[in-house]
């Protein structure tokens, strides 16, 4: 087993805590491979190239080097950059019983019970009186929100209210918790006009199992994918009339309806822009549309070992065994015959394993990036991912050795023999 890249995934996911730092961290290692930032406000070079853009949470990168028509065909890996965590209230601090406490709240499908009586940190960006952003990641364990003793419990069990249940101890003595942050974010408080923060697990991300075959880490739902697909991006070798794009969108936990969302114009945009700089026309863009598909990548669940019920029960999927293309009849996943084929041959292309999944049919389906890019753009689309346990807890699970495969499964996509 190579565990370089499952180490590598590690350390992406610690230095990236919020959406605003994964596009930092994608962003850095564009940069490193000759990718050049572009700002949508701006004129786009006309000349092939390498280039993102980055807004707020989300971003979307791509390739020409080997374009030949403004009509040729995207290959798009999309994923998302946000995970279900606990975030800051605008008027946040409390007093209860002479402690500093402030006030949190779910983001997402968050599993509730999963972030008790962890050492967490806080992180996001700060909106300055100057207009400028500052990025903040207090990567200590200032904040916890404590369980209630059992013996307090008649029933042994505490069913938590988002609204009362959540909020966090961050000192013996009332406070003001955002002159903490700004304090570390090294501005002043009385600039900061604007926040999005939220909490995060500060344990290290981790290989565990007696030979480091695990992933132990938070975020893996859907860094992951980012960590995958801006490997394959990078990796992708250069077809001729195929241009490949990675988009990477904020605001999937919550449904994708937002500036930067997947429901967005963000990549329609880009796309556009793309096609327009190459001297095509409207009608060059539908064409490219027309032949293009995107690989909505979002994680998979694999069987779990102690709920094998709660599993389809022909569709198993193991942990170590490889991408997961994911079908659902009622498009909670937007794959059908025609995207399964694609990624079914990516998979072969790469040398790697493919699982299929279909999930309980008496038990609601999540859903992805994958129907909503679809309908937005009318590109075909395929959902596929990697394997994991725990999702949507404050810390996850998935094999060391599905990291690489999936990386590999991706890259093949965005450059089709």
């Amino acid at each position: 087993m190579t565990i370089a890249p499952a180490e590598a995934l590690c350390t992406f996911i610690d230095r990236s805590p919020t959406p605003f730092h994964v596009c930092r961290t994608v962003a850095a290692e564009l940069e490193a491979a000759g990718y050049r930032q572009l700002r949508e406000a701006d004129a786009w070079p006309v000349t092939p190239g390498r280039f993102f853009v980055v807004r707020g949470g989300s971003l979307v990168a791509w390739s020409t080097d080997s374009a030949q028509s403004p009509s040729d065909a995207f290959r798009v890996v999309g994923g998302h950059t946000d995970s279900p965590n606990l975030r800051l209230k605008q008027h946040h601090d409390l007093a209860p019983e002479g402690l500093g406490v402030v006030a949190l709240e779910p983001y997402g499908g968050a599993w509730l019970n999963s972030w008790l009586d962890r050492d967490l940190g806080i992180a996001g960006r700060l909106a300055l009186r100057d207009g400028s952003e500052v990025l903040v990641h207090v990567d200590e364990p200032v904040l916890r929100v404590p369980q209630l003793a059992i013996h307090l419990s008649a029933e042994r069990k505490v069913d938590l209210d988002p609204q009362r249940h959540l909020n966090a101890i961050w000192s013996t003595s009332p406070g003001t918790f955002l002159e903490l942050v700004a304090d570390r974010a090294g501005v002043d408080r009385r600039d900061v006009l604007g926040f999005e923060l939220m909490t995060h697990d500060t344990a290290p991300s981790r290989l565990t199992g007696a030979s480091g075959e695990l992933v132990s880490a938070p975020r893996l739902d859907n860094q992951a994918t980012c960590f995958a697909g801006t490997r394959a991006l990078l990796a992708a070798e250069p077809v001729a009339g195929v241009r490949p794009v990675l988009a990477l969108f904020d605001h999937e936990e919550v449904g994708s309806t937002s500036e930067r969302g997947a429901q967005s114009d963000l990549l329609l945009t880009v796309l556009e822009r793309i096609v327009l700089g190459a001297g095509g026309s409207r009608d060059d863009l539908h064409r490219a549309i027309a032949a293009s598909v995107c690989a909505s990548g979002d994680m998979a669940h694999a069987t779990h070992p102690n709920h094998a019920e709660r599993h389809e029960p022909l569709h198993h999927i193991t942990i170590g065994g490889g991408p997961v293309l994911k079908l659902h009849p009622n498009l909670r996943y937007a794959t059908d015959a025609a995207g399964a084929a694609h990624f079914a041959r990516a998979c072969e292309q790469a040398g790697v394993p493919l699982q299929r999944y279909e999930h309980r049919a008496d038990l609601p389906c999540g859903s992805t990036i994958g129907p909503l890019s679809a309908a937005r753009t009318g590109m075909l689309t395929v959902d596929v991912g990697a394997p994991q346990l725990a999702m949507h807890s404050a810390r996850e699970v998935m094999g060391a050795a599905d990291v690489d495969p999936y990386a590999r499964a991706l890259s093949a996509f965005l450059s089709p023999a």
